[in-house]
C-alpha cells in the first residue's frame, strides 16, 4: 500500500513540475514574441533590408524558402521573418526539397538565442535584435 501512495505522490510531483515548466516556457515565449514584434516594426520603419531566408540541412545542403527576414546567428540557422515569427532554419535532408524548397514552421522564441548549444553560441535575444537594428 505504501508503494501505491509513493507512486501516486511521485506522479503528482512529476505532473506539477511538467506544468510549471510549460508555464515558464509559455511566459518566456510571450516575452520573446513581444521583443520580436517590436524589432520587426522598428526594422521595417528604419528601412532595414530583409533578405530571402534559406534553410539548411544537417548535412549542410541549402534549400530555398518562401521566407524573408533577418538571420540572428552567424550560421544562418535561426532567423526572424518579416512576418514577426521566429524560425529554426535547420531541416532534414531531402531530394525533393532541393528541387521545390522548404517551408519552415515558426517556433516558440526563446529569450536566449542558441541556448543549449555550444559554449559561446548563446546570446540574449534582446542583444541580437539591438545589434541587428544598430549594425544592419
Amino acid at each position: 500500500m505504501a508503494d501505491d501512495d509513493w507512486q501516486a505522490q511521485r506522479a503528482r510531483a512529476v505532473a506539477h513540475h511538467g506544468a510549471e515548466l510549460d508555464r515558464r516556457r509559455a511566459a518566456e515565449a510571450e516575452q520573446a514574441t513581444a521583443l520580436i514584434e517590436r524589432f520587426v516594426a522598428d526594422a521595417l520603419a528604419a528601412g532595414l533590408p530583409t533578405e530571402s531566408l534559406r534553410a539548411r540541412s544537417y548535412g549542410g545542403r541549402s534549400y530555398r524558402t518562401p521566407l524573408r527576414g533577418w538571420y540572428l546567428n552567424s550560421e544562418h540557422t535561426i532567423a526572424v521573418g518579416d512576418d514577426g515569427r521566429y524560425y529554426s532554419l535547420l531541416v532534414p535532408s531531402s531530394a525533393t526539397a532541393w528541387l521545390t524548397g522548404v517551408t519552415p514552421q515558426p517556433h516558440a522564441p526563446r529569450l536566449i538565442v542558441g541556448e543549449g548549444g555550444r559554449d559561446g553560441e548563446s546570446i540574449p535575444l534582446q542583444k541580437v535584435l539591438d545589434s541587428k537594428l544598430r549594425d544592419g
